[in-house]
Order: C-alpha cells, then sequence, then structure tokens
C-alpha cells in the first residue's frame, strides 16, 4: 500500500514521515480492501500554539475515507485523525462487508 505524505510550505522530516506511515500501515492492516492514503501537511497562521494541521485520506474501492485533525504536534493531529479513520473504517465495514 502507498502513503503518499505532503507537506505544505516545510519539508516533513524523515521520523516524522516514518511515524505517519507507521500508523496508517497499522490501521489498514485490519482492512485489505485499503488501495492507498495520501496525508497532508499544514501550518495554519495564527498565534494558536495548535496550528499543525494532518489531513488524511484512505483510498478505498468505491469510497474515500476523510479526516482532518489540529493540535499542537503533527504527531498529535496524526494521531487523532488516524483514530477517527478507525471509526469510520469500522462504520464502512459493518455497512459494506457482511
Amino acid at each position: 500500500m502507498k502513503v503518499n505524505i505532503n507537506a505544505v510550505h516545510f519539508k516533513a522530516d524523515h521520523k516524522l514521515e516514518a511515524f505517519i506511515t507507521n500508523k496508517i500501515e497499522k490501521l489498514t492492516s485490519r482492512y485489505t480492501d485499503v488501495i492507498g492514503s495520501e496525508v497532508l501537511l499544514k501550518l495554519e497562521n495564527g498565534d494558536d500554539p495548535e496550528n499543525k494541521i494532518a489531513e488524511i485520506k484512505l483510498l478505498i474501492k468505491g469510497n474515500d475515507l476523510f479526516a482532518s485533525k489540529q493540535s499542537k504536534s503533527f504527531e498529535e493531529s496524526t494521531d487523532a485523525a488516524v483514530d477517527a479513520l478507525k471509526k469510520q473504517l469500522e462504520k464502512y465495514k459493518s455497512k459494506f462487508i457482511k
């Protein structure tokens, strides 16, 4: 499965990319129809310390699942987005896979 990570206006280090890839691969190991994923990391302008946004799109046969979370670090944002996608995957699996 391909994990495509894009960072807007900054360069993500290898440690962050490895963390994100690991989280997504754990998530998709439960479900075999995931084709790939696209991750967008961006910084929101402003004085708020919680300005790091992680948007994750899971590409699934027939549908795509999407989650976007914002917090004070990209790791926290990724964790929250992956948790949201877990819930969406469970709902999707119960709906379409019987």
